[in-house]
Order: C-alpha cells, then sequence, then structure tokens
C-alpha cells in the first residue's frame, strides 16, 4: 500500500490561499486557523504552526492581513482579519486554482487534449 503524504510538494501556495479563503468569512487567531484548515478539510490537509504563522506574518506585511490583539480568558490572542487587498487577492488566487485544478482534472479523467 503507497504511504499518503498529508502535505506533498504541489501544496506551495495553498496556505496562504485557505487562510485568506477562511479569514474573508471572520476574523480568527492563528491555532484557530490551524484547526479550522484541519476540520474544512477533513483532514485532507494538515498544516502545522509551523506553517500557519509564517503564512500570516506574511500576508500581514503584504498588507493583506490585518491583526488585532485581544484579551481572552487573561492572556492576549492576536486576530487577524482579510483586508480589501487581501479579499482582492483571494479572488485572483482563486481564479488561478479552479483553472489550474480544472486542467489537472481534464489530465487525469483522460480527456483528450489539443495542441495549440
Amino acid at each position: 500500500m503507497a504511504e499518503r503524504s498529508i502535505n506533498p510538494s504541489f501544496m506551495n501556495g495553498v496556505p496562504d490561499l485557505l487562510v485568506l479563503r477562511l479569514l474573508s468569512d471572520r476574523e480568527m487567531y492563528g491555532y484557530e486557523l490551524v484547526q479550522a484548515i484541519r476540520a474544512v478539510t477533513r483532514e485532507a490537509i494538515v498544516l502545522a504552526e509551523g506553517v500557519v504563522y509564517p503564512a500570516l506574518h506574511a500576508l500581514e506585511a503584504g498588507g493583506l492581513l490585518k491583526s488585532k490583539r485581544k484579551p481572552v480568558n487573561g492572556r492576549t490572542r492576536v486576530y487577524y482579519q482579510t483586508t480589501a487587498a487581501g479579499r482582492r487577492r483571494l479572488e485572483a488566487m482563486t481564479a488561478d486554482w479552479s483553472r489550474i485544478t480544472n486542467a489537472v482534472a481534464g489530465v487525469i479523467k483522460g480527456e483528450a487534449h489539443v495542441a495549440a
């Protein structure tokens, strides 16, 4: 039986896409995002905090997310949400993802392709 790779190499860019998509619905803190990604993908995609937090910081540095600190049970959590630029980037990434996944699905299904 082949070994199942939880996060194969073709996952580049997927963390950013998932983070932006989930944060477009509501603000969340980092660990909450880790759990949300596991839940919504039914554990097909499992991203560790060591992947999610750098993605959050890079997206924030790029102006695609904004953060705010909130006290919760005597602790401070950093909550993130998308900016207008983040929502535009999500739209572009979603269009790219759909185009690519449709093309790959066609190849996998064995659909005939016409060379240009």
